[in-house]
């Protein structure tokens, strides 16, 4: 395919690496809490409708992001893909919206014969107003862009996640805490930098009983104080629904639905049938189990229900 954005020159041809979706029930977590901010992060208007992002390098082997309207092909070519089927992504010059210098996010691949991946050098006709290049985030530091994706790394591997919580649970002092440290491919999937994701602040109910002041106090650590607080502005999206992909819905196994849920320090992946996970600016790298207790069903469903689907 060809760019026709000023950035690219019209006959430098993009070889294409990898591509994907940006609507409101799917887009890269890493560029923000939802659908609006995703797009603001990449200069574009958040159309209902959504875009593809084509990801690939041209002759000089720079790296760009193509913008393309035409959601359809892009998401017929990643499911091919995903099925280990060829498929030529060529989307015609009519449907780029613009070209964006940079990936946000790292690509593991490169094509062959042309240089190894690298920005671009700025455009000499832009007089320095061209966009910064895009890029992944900085796996050595914890914060809202890492915090995502190690959320989305745990809905994508749900089951070994899971399975360590058990093992945690199975081996936590009878006090409540979850001490094991979770280790190996999740965990580094999960942060991506951080050197340790782990259960260790103990395992929350979605809405705890109060502490009977008159009651003596166990010493043994409770639930972060911010699970608490994200659980009550999750709450607060049923009576004031948040921008459109704040909260989303996928499939999961049997009838369950796999929900993504995020706000200003939190993300929460959690399955209908099952616990959720809370992961949380303030304490890099852990990921932090909330029980089913006797509310969060309820709370879940009830996201389930305001959430967007992919189509």
């Amino acid at each position: 395919m060809t760019g026709t954005d000023d950035a690219v020159a019209d006959d430098d041809a993009l070889y294409v690496l990898t591509a994907i979706l940006l609507t409101p029930a799917q887009f890269p977590s890493v560029l923000g809490d939802d659908y609006p901010a995703a797009c603001a992060a990449l200069g574009l208007e958040p159309y209902a409708e959504g875009y593809g992002l084509v990801l690939g390098q041209d002759s000089d082997g720079a790296r760009w992001t193509v913008v393309v309207d035409d959601v359809s092909l892009v998401a017929v070519a990643i499911a091919s893909w995903d099925c280990g089927m060829e498929y030529d992504l060529s989307p015609d010059d009519g449907s780029v919206v613009r070209a964006l210098p940079g990936w946000p996010l790292a690509v593991a691949v490169a094509t062959p014969g042309v240089p190894a991946p690298h920005d671009p050098e700025p455009d000499p006709d832009a007089d320095g107003e061209d966009p910064a290049p895009l890029s992944p985030p900085d796996t050595d530091v914890w914060g809202p862009a890492q915090r995502r994706l190690g959320a989305d790394a745990i809905a994508s591997q749900w089951a070994a996640w899971r399975e360590q919580m058990d093992d945690a649970t199975d081996s936590a002092p009878e006090s409540g805490t979850a001490g094991a440290a979770a280790e190996g491919d999740g965990a580094e999937a999960v942060s991506e930098g951080a050197e340790t994701a782990a259960a260790g602040t103990g395992a929350a109910d979605a809405d705890p009983a109060p502490d009977d002041d008159d009651a003596p106090r166990s010493p043994a650590p409770g639930p972060h104080p911010g699970i608490r607080r994200a659980l009550a502005e999750a709450r607060g999206y049923l009576d004031d629904p948040p921008p459109p992909g704040r909260i989303r819905s996928s499939f999961a196994p049997g009838d369950a639905r796999m929900i993504r849920a995020d706000g200003p320090g939190w993300s929460m992946v959690a399955r209908t049938d099952d616990i959720a996970f809370m992961l949380l600016d303030e304490v890099p790298g852990e990921i932090l189990p909330v029980r089913r207790g006797p509310q969060l069903p309820g709370l879940l469903i009830a996201l389930d229900a305001i959430a967007v689907r992919p189509s």
